[in-house]
Parts: C-alpha cells; structure tokens; sequence
C-alpha cells in the first residue's frame, strides 16, 4: 500500500505531466489516501482537468477540490453574458434535449435544473457549460425521468460493466430499487470506480446511482 508521501509524489506528478496544468499554481495534500487540491487557476477547465488528473493516481481515495477560479479583468464576464453563453451551447449540442433545461447564473456559477430521460443526457449539459468563458462552477441539479421498467435495469448494467475493459465486473454487485441504482463491491482505483458510475448512468430509467464501491489499490494490477 502507498503511504501519503508517495501519493502526493505521484500527485505532483501527474500534474506535471499534463500540458494543460500548471502544477506550479496547484497544492497538494494528502492524508489516509484522500487528496486535497488547493490553489488558484484562471479558468474552470483547470480546474477540472487538476481534479481529474489527480483521480488517475493508484492509491487515491477520493479528490476534495478546494482550488478557486479567478479570471483576469479582460477574461470576466457578466451573469447575463455567461447566461446567454450557455444556452447557445445547449442548443448547439445534439444530445442535450434543451428546451428541457433551465439555466440560472449568479456570481460566475451555473446551476442547472430541468428533467431528462438519460443519465447521460444529464453529464452532457454539465460538460457543455463547464468550458465556457466566465464559469467558476456548475452545479448540477437536473432530475432524470425513468423511461423503461426498472426491473431490465441491472441487466443492462451488468452487460455495460462486461463490456468495458477497465471495470472488473465480477467484483461490482448492482441492487436496482425504483430507479434508483446502489453499486457496492471493491475496485483497485477510483477512476474506475467513476467508470461504474459513468456506465450505470447510461442505463434508461437511472435518475439516481449511489455508488458504495471501495477503492482498494492493488500493485499488481497497476500495469
């Protein structure tokens, strides 16, 4: 098992190794495998791209983001720019159902309300507004409206979770109850834990997944 300093470590570089980052504008730390990112970036993609290069690390629990978004005076934008920004992205994108999206803006923060059929759907619309110009957040309150009978919902979880290479669906256990979905057993990293989650949501009728998974880390799984 990796000890905190070792983490950190491949935190930093990992960071490093991405184009897109500066790891020189990012803090690291590290306690019982849980990975606290702080510092200051000037647009929300960086933020993001940190948090998700972070979660890529064998031996990472979990990621807290206490990094802040600032962008310089010729960068800012107002709620009403960012607004106007964000449905026509909406609406430029084929998979976001958009007449069924309300978008409100307050400080530089998107929140997103509505309803949709798919989880996806749902994912879609909040990576649509997280790269535009302005945006320190989006939160993401859109409900999803289940289409089919939830009953057919496992197998089609289990079948999604076979499918994908990076999950190893024999040690994932799936209890379906409405439309909600629970995801308990043990994975060797928590990108493929969010894997799980990723392909549960793609199944019709999931407006919620509850994902238990453990992270346990494995060496010999780690190439």
């Amino acid at each position: 098992m990796k000890t905190d300093t070792e983490i950190k470590e491949d935190v930093l570089d990992e960071l490093a190794w991405h184009p897109d980052i500066d790891e020189t504008e990012i803090g690291v730390i590290v306690e019982d495998g849980i990975v606290t990112l702080t510092g200051f970036v000037d647009e929300y993609p960086k933020k993001m791209a940190a948090e998700k290069a972070a979660k890529e690390v064998a031996g990472v629990k979990a990621v807290a983001s206490d990094i802040e978004v600032k962008y310089g005076n010729e960068y800012k934008k107002t709620d009403k720019e960012i607004a106007k920004a964000a449905v026509n992205a909406l609406e430029w994108n084929a998979t976001v159902p958009q007449e069924k999206i309300l978008v409100k803006v307050d400080n530089g923060f998107v929140f997103l309300s509505g309803e949709v059929t798919w989880g996806y759907q749902k994912d879609a619309a909040k990576r649509t507004i997280e790269n535009l110009l302005g945006v320190k957040g989006v939160f993401n309150n859109i409900e999803i409206v289940p289409i089919v009978e939830p009953g057919k919902v496992t197998e089609k979880i289990l079948k999604a979770f076979e499918r994908s290479a990076d999950i190893d669906a024999e040690n994932v256990t799936v209890i379906v109850h409405g439309s909600e979905v629970t995801l308990t057993g043990t994975v060797s990293s928590i990108k493929q834990k969010e894997d799980a989650t990723n392909a549960a949501f793609h199944a019709p009728g999931v407006s919620k997944v509850k994902n238990q998974i453990k992270v346990q880390y494995n060496p010999t799984h780690a190439f």
